[in-house]
């Protein structure tokens, strides 16, 4: 898996020469540069729909979407999360995720098991079956970025992750960052 960490780089100064005209540089839609802006909007949509090609196509041997994948990577990533946690992680209804949930324990993908503390709660982990999936999703995505972050080089990768922390609703960064980061 490709390691991701975050330095907490500078902001740019309004007086530094080299951006004092930032703000403006990406004010409008009829500057210039507000073009750049809709490219960069394009390029994430193709490069989001490119990275989610691979784990369609497996999910779709078992008839799941990206719903389940999303399932499969967090409970992958966070062993006996619980219920609770995952519907955070993924900001959906309790609705939504029993119907994907529902589906991924009946197939034998999730286990849930009860709290040991607390019998309300339950936890998922994935099945032998489970990990296979979630392998075959995320290796092609894994090998996908790495070559990316190989090809573009340590500077645009730490530039790559400065944007993508910036996407992140501010409430919630640094919860979000110091989950990617564990």
């Amino acid at each position: 898996m490709v390691d991701v960490s975050f330095s907490s780089s500078p902001k740019p100064q309004d007086d530094d020469p080299a951006t004092a005209n930032w703000e403006a540089w990406f004010d409008g839609q009829n500057h210039p540069q507000g073009r750049d802006l809709r490219q960069a909007i394009e390029m994430l949509f193709f490069a989001y729909r490119d990275f989610t090609s691979d784990p369609d196509q497996v999910l779709a041997t078992v008839g799941y979407g990206r719903a389940h994948h999303r399932v499969l990577h967090f409970v992958g990533r966070n062993p006996d999360i619980t219920v609770q946690d995952l519907l955070k992680i993924l900001n959906i209804t309790k609705q939504s995720l029993a119907r994907v949930l529902g589906a991924m324990v009946r197939d034998g993908y999730v286990a849930q098991t009860p709290g040991a503390r607390d019998r309300r709660l339950r936890h998922l982990s994935l099945t032998e079956s489970g990990q296979a999936l979630e392998a075959a999703c995320s290796d092609p995505q894994q090998e996908r970025v790495a070559r990316a972050f190989r090809r573009a080089g340590p500077e645009a990768v730490e530039g790559y992750r400065r944007v993508l922390s910036e996407l992140i609703d501010q409430e919630s960064r640094d919860t979000i960052l110091a989950q990617i980061r564990k």
